[in-house]
């Protein structure tokens, strides 16, 4: 509707608007000064000021000299990047991830303590790593076949190429799984794993000398508190054993190239973290059966068992059973762990969960450790998680 307002009818708007401005609102004011049940009287008659409908002013601001909004509105946080509500969404995902990853690595370590010690258990009454290590591999692959028979894990979409660039992945798995289970057989758990704490130096020189790699100096650095603290560790332990100390070496060196085959062969499968180590542990399994048949036998396997079970008793089919499942879990929350987290993260997981290892099978075992021992040790693990660090 368009309309017009002389000077007169102006000045009365300006008027009734000035007289009211500290007592009304500007709504108040301008339905009072417009509204169609505003007595004539006093309205000039030269005016133009139509009323037969209603006069809706958009704002104040129009009528005065300066233009001031009638309303202020500031948002909450205004100066922020970003709205509140995006925000929020942001933060709880991310919160929700850190807490998904601080169970997943509360779990891996528990499972991990857990299977040495029934491990150790069961090599102590039953000293047949390689039946042992097989059982492991077995059990595994036994409860991945019934989650995918039940669909309560999904099944894995491969093929022949899949299989075969796992193939090197898994004869280096099955070297290392079963190196590590010979010498926990010959020597103290906590022994092995400070060993074992070295892998990252034979990382490093496998890179180096065999696939041409460069490192920063601050990771050949770190080196020497790994080699240092595993060779003092190694001179002062009570209960050395060469078997038990070369298993652990053949260890570190068997997963270093197993990782490596791993990042190679693997690239742009989208198999997941628990189904690429279920698959795994199958071809393992399917290597190591005929060796281990080979190196022990069922006639060595029978006998050890009966002695075993006149020694311990019925639990030691628990123990058995115990850390052939546990083995797989550990392993199998440690890859879907992978898949949630970076590499350098990963180290430092592995660094931690080694130091539990450590003190727990001290503790339960009651294993005698020197002080010099325990400063090897203290000291390989140091250099471990500088490595992980040096290396990001």
């Amino acid at each position: 509707m368009s309309f017009s307002i002389k000077q007169s009818g102006l000045a009365s708007c300006m008027n009734a608007t000035n007289c009211g401005l500290h007592k009304r609102s500007p709504l108040t004011i301008c339905r009072s000064s417009f509204s169609p049940s505003l007595s004539l009287e006093n309205i000039p008659p030269k005016t133009n000021l139509s009323v037969s409908k209603p006069l809706h002013v958009s704002s104040i601001e129009s009528i005065g000299k300066e233009k001031r909004p009638a309303f202020h509105c500031k948002a909450y946080e205004a100066d922020k990047s970003q709205p509140i509500e995006a925000a929020a969404v942001e933060v709880k995902p991310e919160a929700a991830k850190r807490v998904k990853i601080g169970i997943y690595f509360a779990t891996w370590w528990a499972l991990n303590v857990v299977f040495n010690i029934y491990n150790k258990k069961v090599l102590n009454a039953y000293p047949y790593p390689w039946l042992t290590s097989t059982l492991s591999l077995a059990c595994g692959s036994l409860m991945m076949l019934i989650s995918w028979a039940t669909r309560i894990a999904e099944t894995p979409q491969t093929d022949f190429e899949f299989w075969k660039t796992l193939f090197p992945v898994a004869v280096a798995h099955t070297i290392g799984h079963v190196a590590a289970t010979v010498s926990m057989s010959k020597v103290a758990v906590s022994f092995t794993h400070i060993i074992k704490s070295g892998e990252p130096a034979f990382s490093v020189l496998v890179s180096r000398f065999l696939l041409g790699e460069t490192f920063p100096p601050s990771v050949y650095l770190s080196l020497v508190p790994i080699i240092g603290g595993c060779a003092l560790a190694a001179v002062t332990e009570l209960n050395f054993n060469m078997t038990g100390f070369m298993g652990a070496m053949i260890s570190n060196l068997a997963f270093v190239f197993r990782n490596i085959f791993s990042k190679k062969g693997m690239k742009g499968k989208s198999v997941s973290g628990m189904n690429y180590y279920a698959c795994l542990s199958m071809l393992s399994l399917l290597i190591l059966t005929p060796f281990a048949v080979a190196v022990e036998g069922p006639q060595m396997w029978a006998a050890g068992w009966q002695k075993a079970l006149s020694e311990i008793g019925p639990q030691f089919v628990w123990w058995v059973a115990a850390q052939s499942i546990f083995y797989h879990l550990y392993n199998q929350v440690s890859y879907m762990s992978l898949d949630e987290i970076s590499p350098l993260t990963f180290s430092v997981g592995n660094t931690m969960k080694r130091i539990s290892v450590i003190v727990s099978s001290i503790i339960i075992f009651h294993t005698p450790v020197q002080p010099v021992n325990a400063l090897g040790a203290a000291i390989a693990v140091l250099g471990t998680f500088l490595y992980s660090q040096a290396k990001a």
